[in-house]
Formats: C-alpha cells, sequence, structure tokens
C-alpha cells in the first residue's frame, strides 16, 4: 500500500492540475492514519523527492518548509485520526492539515526571502497565499473523503464477504 500511496501522489504532481490541488496532503493523512510511523513518514517525503527529482528542485528553503508541511500532514492523520476516523474526527483533521500546511509552506515562501523579512513582508506573504489555500482546502477536503471512503467501503465489503454474515 506504501508504494501505491507514494506513485498516486507522484502521479498527481506530474499531471497537469491547478495549482495547489493535489492529493499530497490528504496522502500524508491518511498515511498517518492508516501506517505505521516509519511507513507513514515514507509517503510524503519519496512522493515529493521522487516528482521534485522530476519537476525540478527549488530553492532549499521553501522546500525545507514544504516538505515540513506535508510532514505536518501526516502527523496530524497520527494524532488525530489513528484511534478514531468519525466523520468530525476527519473534517477537523483536513482542516487542520490545510491550515498548518498553509501556515508553514507560506512562512517558508517569506523565509525564503520572496517577500521583505518584514513583519509586513510576512503579512503580504500569507495575504498573497489565500487563493492558493482553497485549492489546497477543496483538494484536501476531496482527496482526503476520497481515501478513507474507499477504504470504509472495502472494510464494509470485506466483512460482508466474511463467512457466517449475512448477504442482502
Amino acid at each position: 500500500m506504501v508504494v501505491v500511496l507514494i506513485l498516486l501522489a507522484v502521479a498527481s504532481r506530474l499531471l497537469p492540475h491547478a495549482p495547489n490541488f493535489t492529493p499530497v496532503a490528504a496522502l500524508g493523512l491518511f498515511a498517518g492514519a492508516t501506517l505505521g510511523r516509519r511507513a507513514a513518514w515514507l509517503v510524503p517525503f519519496a512522493a515529493l523527492l521522487l516528482s521534485d527529482a522530476v519537476i525540478g528542485f527549488y530553492h532549499p528553503m521553501s522546500m525545507f518548509w514544504n516538505y515540513l508541511g506535508f510532514g505536518a500532514c501526516m502527523l496530524v492523520g497520527s494524532g488525530l485520526l489513528a484511534r478514531s476516523r468519525a466523520l468530525p474526527r476527519l473534517a477537523v483533521a483536513t482542516l487542520a492539515s490545510s491550515l498548518v500546511f498553509f501556515a508553514l509552506s507560506n512562512f517558508g515562501m517569506w523565509a525564503s526571502g520572496y517577500y521583505p523579512r518584514t513583519l509586513a513582508g510576512l503579512g503580504a506573504c500569507y495575504s498573497a497565499g489565500l487563493p492558493f489555500f482553497r485549492n489546497t482546502l477543496a483538494s484536501d477536503a476531496l482527496f482526503t473523503a476520497a481515501l478513507f471512503g474507499s477504504l470504509a467501503l472495502l472494510r464494509a465489503m470485506m466483512r460482508s464477504r466474511q463467512p457466517g454474515t449475512a448477504r442482502a
């Protein structure tokens, strides 16, 4: 499953897509919730490294903060969803991972010198990032729902096929 998740994330970054509309954060959230800690770390970081090797590496400071943001999404998944994946928890985890990624990745843009390294520059950086946040939140919600919904559906199908269960 780890390899499939990594390949999905790599493909999503290489195929044409709207800015910040990829499943990488949702995959980190999903990996954190469903995989062991070591494998969960591998999903976002391997996906980013492999796709960046093709796309091209960029400013090291920005990369660091982006990678940290996706790692944080994995930590949100392991912290909020490892024991319970009820819909309200999924909603909170999705919003939290989107916000954490937005905060860290934009901080990285500011720290990289794309904006003046002042409080006003930091504010301008976060303001300029708001249109991207809309896509981040939308893709995180869509892909998180698809990943966790698919898992729930698969588990329900497997339970219904077990011997001794009633079939409709």
